[in-house]
């Protein structure tokens, strides 16, 4: 019924109308949202866990009241008294909705847990680390000469190691004391040097300590964070995790959570506190995974786009969400890491790399590092895909940068059947262009659904939703076997020649997988899948072109896509969708998570760090919401893969049909006029 409480689950995006009193897991069962539970209701396994919103929330045309959930019942009591629930957090199985709703399901919560694919790709560092330890022996304090303990060491540390100047925060002056007479004066002293400020006495351990000291490298993206822990002694990474971006639940997008702090007293506050118990909870995970105590770690560079950059520091992100843009800061920082929440070394301070623009952020910085283009004798773009595309061309001439806001139907949002890159979501895809049947890859299985061995591989993890990647191979296969015209219509079932093309009122979906029973759900690419493809794809080739235009090239020579999810994309799908302007598919490459490694070669080298912030400076910023011509690259891009470009180098190993369907009726073939 209309007067039905519209219920809005993130991330997955999933929507729908339930009556009043209906329990959160049953109506996420009834819309087809991931979330566990394995009690059967009864509040026991603590497993359905959610977090619902308050406030209002312009993306998806809402306002939630604080009573949109009934209140704690009897069970939750006994829950949270006993074993306890984080704040803000519900039983799913308990809570009732009342009223409109967005509530976000954590990733602990997910039946099918996102694969966070960031691991470290291998790299030779070279090693010039701000962290330090030195062993010095101390004198020890006598009648004659009773100077404080930190000066006795400070003067040890000058004898012994040059290293003048020193300086200590209060949480290490309170164990200095200790720590020295437990280890008869022999001590190892942690000190920062950044070349920058006075050396920092990090922490101080007693007699000689042998092992490496670790530092944390973090890409703090929108949608998933990623951290490596890194033994500073060599670059080798001892550990690789990564978590949902918590702040989801207030938006996917980044204008959607700057509208949440617009609209939401106090909701810039409340993201940054939700994105630093995130940060603390990677840190604690990868320090588990080496078996190291957190507190052991003395220094952490963190790389993240500008919206993220800001809520993480405290800093009102509204100025981010109109024009001009501007930062509150554009340069490094250099911050202590117990204000981040950071749980590592309670004197370590947190290296941010300098932001490039309003909207191109520190990981863009982080990716220049890593890829360097301003080495390369050709103009070489790289396209960061995520939900707010960084995009950077450059030689060794000159360096441009753009964002481009592609939302984040490329991460499987937005996608009728989409999911998060999990256990059961299709990845990959390849339909015969003759019988015009499907074949796919799903996460987690290793063979393909038309060999034998599938059934019994997949009856594990089951066929779930269909991931970013498989969507953008699913949609480039449609239009390679002529199942989706160049405008990006499908069609009808007499029309293309098979029975998958199903019609949907005036339009048709093709239909992926039929969800059997022992296989999971119907799985189908609708028109409104495609749509939403091709403005992502459309937005994300409008940004790389508006910098070939103004560094005065038509043609690319290498394309280099980075980022998690650039890592997964296939490059001869990328360019038939027209996902980037044309390009011979052997040059174009993958970095992947280049963000993350050029926050690895920052966090193990202080000549690095001074390389990109002098680099940064020299950047030229496009700035596409204002760049005249960025309208009409977005609309010719529509076309898959190009209204007017026609491709000639994925012309030379891919030949496109050209069919033409029209919706105006039902998909039904036109009559060529008499």
């Amino acid at each position: 019924m209309a007067d039905d409480p519209l219920v809005i689950f993130t991330p997955s995006g999933r929507r729908g109308r339930v009556p009043v009193g209906t329990p959160v897991l049953e109506a996420a069962r009834r819309l087809g949202v991931d979330l566990d539970s394995v009690c059967g209701g009864r509040g026991i396994c603590s497993k359905c866990q959610v977090e619902p919103g308050h406030g209002a929330f312009p993306k998806h045309g809402v306002t939630v009241a604080c009573d949109a959930l009934s209140p704690f019942n009897a069970v939750e009591e006994r829950y949270d008294r006993i074993r306890g629930l984080k704040p803000g957090r519900r039983l799913g199985c308990q809570a009732r909705i009342q009223s409109d709703l967005v509530i976000d399901v954590p990733s602990e919560s997910q039946l099918h847990r996102q694969v966070i694919r960031k691991s470290a790709a291998e790299r030779v560092m070279a090693m010039d680390p701000a962290v330090r330890p030195f062993y010095v022996e101390v004198a020890e304090p006598d009648l004659d000469d009773p100077t404080g303990d930190f000066q006795r060491l400070s003067a040890a540390l000058a004898s012994a190691w040059g290293i003048e100047g020193l300086r200590a925060d209060l949480p290490v002056l309170a164990r200095i004391q200790q720590v020295l007479r437990k280890a008869g004066w022999k001590v190892t002293a942690v000190v920062r040097d950044d070349g920058q400020r006075a050396p920092l006495l990090v922490d101080l351990w007693p007699g000689l300590s042998e092992s490496p000291l670790c530092g944390v490298a973090v890409d703090l993206g929108s949608t998933t964070i990623a951290g490596h822990l890194v033994a500073l002694d060599d670059g080798r990474v001892l550990a690789s995790s990564g978590l949902m971006n918590p702040q989801i639940r207030f938006g996917e997008d980044l204008m959607s959570r700057v509208s949440y702090a617009m609209m939401n007293a106090g909701g810039a506050a409340e993201m940054t506190r939700a994105v630093r118990e995130g940060l603390g909870h990677l840190i604690g995970t990868l320090a588990a995974e080496a078996g190291i105590e957190a507190a052991r770690i003395v220094d952490a560079v963190i790389v993240c786009n500008p919206v993220m950059h800001h809520l993480m520091l405290g800093i009102d992100p509204v100025e981010l969400g109109q024009a001009p843009f501007a930062p509150a800061t554009s340069d490094a920082l250099t911050v202590a890491a117990a204000e981040l929440g950071l749980g590592i070394a309670p004197a370590a301070r947190a290296y941010v790399l300098p932001i490039i623009a309003g909207h191109v952020g520190a990981d863009a910085a982080a990716v220049v590092l890593s890829e360097q283009p301003q080495k390369s004798r050709n103009p070489v773009l790289i396209v960061d895909v995520g939900t707010n595309a960084e995009i950077v061309l450059g030689d060794c001439r000159r360096v441009l940068a753009c964002s481009s806001p592609t939302g984040p139907a490329f991460e499987g949002a937005q996608i009728s059947s989409g999911q998060r890159a999990a256990p059961g979501a299709i990845e990959r895809v390849r339909i015969d262009p003759v019988t015009k049947e499907p074949r796919f890859r799903v996460i987690g299985v290793e063979p393909w659904s038309d060999q034998p061995d599938f059934a019994e591989a997949v009856r594990g993890v089951g066929i779930t939703g269909i991931c970013g990647s498989g969507i953008i191979e699913a949609v480039a296969e449609m239009r390679m076997a002529g199942i989706v015209d160049p405008g990006g219509l499908i069609g009808s079932a007499e029309q293309v020649g098979t029975s998958r093309c199903i019609a949907q009122g005036r339009t048709h979906s093709y239909l992926l997988h039929d969800g059997s029973a022992e296989n999971g759900a119907v799985i189908a690419v609708t028109q409104g899948d495609i749509r939403a493809i091709q403005l992502a794809k459309s937005a994300l080739y409008a940004g790389a072109r508006l910098l070939m235009d103004e560094f005065g090239i038509d043609r690319l020579d290498r394309v280099v896509l980075a980022g998690a999810f650039g890592a997964h994309i296939s490059p001869l799908h990328a360019l038939v969708l027209g996902m980037i302007p044309d390009c011979a598919p052997e040059r174009v490459t993958s970095a992947g998570n280049a963000a993350g490694t050029g926050a690895r070669i920052a966090l193990c080298s202080r000549a690095a760090r001074a390389e990109i912030e002098a680099e940064v400076r020299r950047i030229t910023r496009v700035e596409t919401a204002i760049a005249p011509r960025f309208q009409e690259h977005f609309v010719a891009a529509n076309a898959i893969p190009h209204a007017s470009d026609p491709f000639p180098e994925l012309s030379r190993v891919v030949s496109l049909p050209a069919p033409s369907f029209n919706a105006g009726d039902g998909g039904r073939p036109r009559r060529r006029r008499r």
